[in-house]
C-alpha cells in the first residue's frame, strides 16, 4: 500500500512539474536564459543579440529545412517556415503542413501552400533557388500520391513546375539538386522519411543497383543515379541478413563539386561517409573505421567537419581536407559532444548545440571563433520531455543556420512548451 502512495506522489509531482515549468521556463526566456555567455574570452565575438521569436502560437512553428541549410532570401527580409498543429507526434501523408514565408520587417507568417512530405528533423527540405534567390524556392511534396518536389515563385505563389523526386540537397547555384529515397527512409530512420508510397522503398534489397544518390537537373526535371547503394557494397560494414543499407544526410560543397552523404543500416545503423564529384567520379570513404559519423558541413569546397568519435574514443567536431587524415578536433576541448555543427557563409564561425541534457532537459547553442576557437555560450533552452515521449518522432533540435550575410542565427526551440522558430542577430 505505501508503495503504491508513493508511486501516485511521485506521478502527481511530475505532473506538476510539466505544467509549471514551461511558465517559469518562458519567463526566465525574457532575460538570461537566452543571453549569450562567454565561457572562453581568447578571442573576440560580435556583438549578440538575445533570441527572439519571429512566429507564435497557438500552432507550432519551425524552420522548413535541415539544420545548416538556408531559410532566408538572399536580401534577408523573409525566411521558410512551416506551420502545423502536430505536437507530439510524427506526421503522416494525411497531415498536411502549411508552407509559409515570416516577413522579417512585421514578423507576419504568409502562407504559400500546403505539403504532405514534411517531418519534424527536416521540415519539407525548402530551399532557396541561386538562380531566382529573392523569389523562387523547391519544396517537396506528394502529389497524387507520388513523392515529387515543386520549385514556386513566393511572391506570386505560382507552382513553376514540378518534379518528379523529392530532393535533399541543392547545389549553391540553384541549377542541380540531390535526391534520395525518402519512403526507405520511413523504415530505415523514420523520423527523416515521408508517410505513403511515394517512392519505392525496395525494402527487399539489401542493397538495390537502381536506388542511391541521384543528381537532378532542376531545368530539365530528369534524374541521373551517381552513386547506387549497390555500389559502395564492398566498402561499408557486413549488413545482417534482416538489415538494408540505406543513404541520408546529403549536402553539396561550398562550390557545388562535391557531395557528401552517409551511407547507414539497419538495424544498428553502423554509418560510412562518402564523398564524391558532382560527375559521379571520385567516389570515396573520408572518415575513418570505427570513428562513426553523425553530423557534418563543408567550411569550404574541400574541408569538412564531421561529428564523431575522434580516434574511436570520444565525440568531437571534426575538421579535415577530404582526402587527407588531417583530422582536428575543433574546440579545445569545449565541444566535445554530438552537435549539429554548421559553418557561416563568411567562413568565421561554427554554430553548434547540445541534445537535451538527461537531468534539466536542457539545450546548449554555442558560437565558435573559427580563428582562435573560443567558444561564446549563446543561451539555454528548455526542452519539455513530452516532446521526447515518442524517441525523435517530435524532437526539436535546435538545428541552427545562417544568414546568407553571416548577420543572423536561426534555430528552433520548445522552450515555451511550443514549437517555434527564434533569431539571433550579430553585429
Amino acid at each position: 500500500m505505501k508503495k503504491a502512495v508513493t508511486t501516485i506522489r511521485v506521478a502527481i509531482f511530475w505532473v506538476l512539474v510539466m505544467l509549471i515549468w514551461p511558465a517559469l521556463v518562458a519567463a526566465q526566456s525574457q532575460t538570461s536564459n537566452v543571453g549569450p555567455m562567454k565561457i572562453d574570452s581568447s578571442g573576440d565575438f560580435p556583438e549578440v543579440s538575445e533570441a527572439v521569436a519571429i512566429t507564435s502560437g497557438p500552432k507550432e512553428h519551425f524552420f522548413a529545412s535541415y539544420y545548416g541549410i538556408n531559410s532566408w532570401s538572399a536580401d534577408q527580409r523573409y525566411v521558410t517556415v512551416l506551420e502545423t498543429p502536430i505536437k507530439y507526434r510524427l506526421p503522416t501523408e494525411n497531415d498536411p503542413a502549411t508552407l509559409g514565408l515570416v516577413d522579417l520587417k512585421t514578423k507576419e507568417f504568409i502562407p504559400l501552400t500546403e505539403t504532405r512530405a514534411w517531418n519534424f528533423q527536416q521540415g519539407c527540405m525548402a530551399h532557396w533557388l541561386g538562380t531566382f534567390p529573392n523569389s523562387r524556392i523547391i519544396y517537396n511534396d506528394i502529389v497524387d500520391g507520388k513523392t515529387v518536389s515543386i520549385i514556386m515563385d513566393v511572391h506570386t505563389k505560382r507552382k513553376i513546375k514540378t518534379i518528379a523526386c523529392p530532393i535533399c540537397a541543392v547545389s549553391p547555384n540553384g541549377k542541380e539538386a540531390a535526391s534520395i529515397n525518402f519512403s526507405r527512409l520511413r523504415t530505415t530512420r523514420k523520423a527523416y522519411g515521408y508517410g505513403g508510397d511515394g517512392q519505392d522503398a525496395r525494402l527487399s534489397v539489401q542493397f538495390p543497383k537502381d536506388d542511391g544518390l541521384f543528381l537532378v537537373d532542376l531545368e530539365t526535371g530528369k534524374a541521373k543515379l551517381l552513386v547506387s547503394i549497390y555500389d559502395v557494397k564492398g566498402q561499408v560494414p557486413e549488413v545482417p541478413k534482416k538489415g538494408i543499407e540505406y543513404f541520408n544526410h546529403v549536402l553539396f560543397s561550398r562550390q557545388g563539386g562535391r557531395i557528401f552523404w552517409l551511407a547507414r543500416a539497419t538495424p544498428k545503423r553502423n554509418t560510412t561517409a562518402f564523398t564524391v564529384s558532382r560527375d559521379g567520379t571520385n567516389l570515396q570513404r573520408c572518415f575513418p573505421d570505427k570513428w562513426g559519423g553523425s553530423h557534418y558541413d563543408w567550411l569550404n569546397e574541400n574541408e569538412l567537419m564531421i561529428t564523431g568519435k575522434y580516434k574511436a574514443k570520444s565525440y568531437g567536431h571534426i575538421l579535415f581536407t577530404v582526402g587527407q587524415d588531417n583530422y582536428k578536433r575543433l574546440g579545445k576541448g569545449q565541444l566535445n559532444f554530438d552537435g549539429h555543427g554548421t559553418f557561416s557563409p563568411d567562413e568565421k564561425w561554427m554554430l553548434t548545440e547540445t541534445y537535451p541534457s538527461k537531468d534539466l532537459h536542457e539545450q546548449k547553442l554555442f558560437l565558435m571563433n573559427m580563428k582562435t576557437e573560443a567558444v561564446l555560450l549563446l543561451g539555454r533552452f528548455f526542452h519539455p520531455p513530452a516532446f521526447r515521449k515518442n524517441g525523435k518522432d517530435a524532437q526539436c533540435d535546435l538545428h541552427g543556420r545562417w544568414s546568407p550575410n553571416s548577420d543572423m542565427i536561426g534555430f528552433n526551440s520548445v522552450t515555451t512548451g511550443e514549437r517555434q522558430a527564434y533569431i539571433i542577430k550579430l553585429k
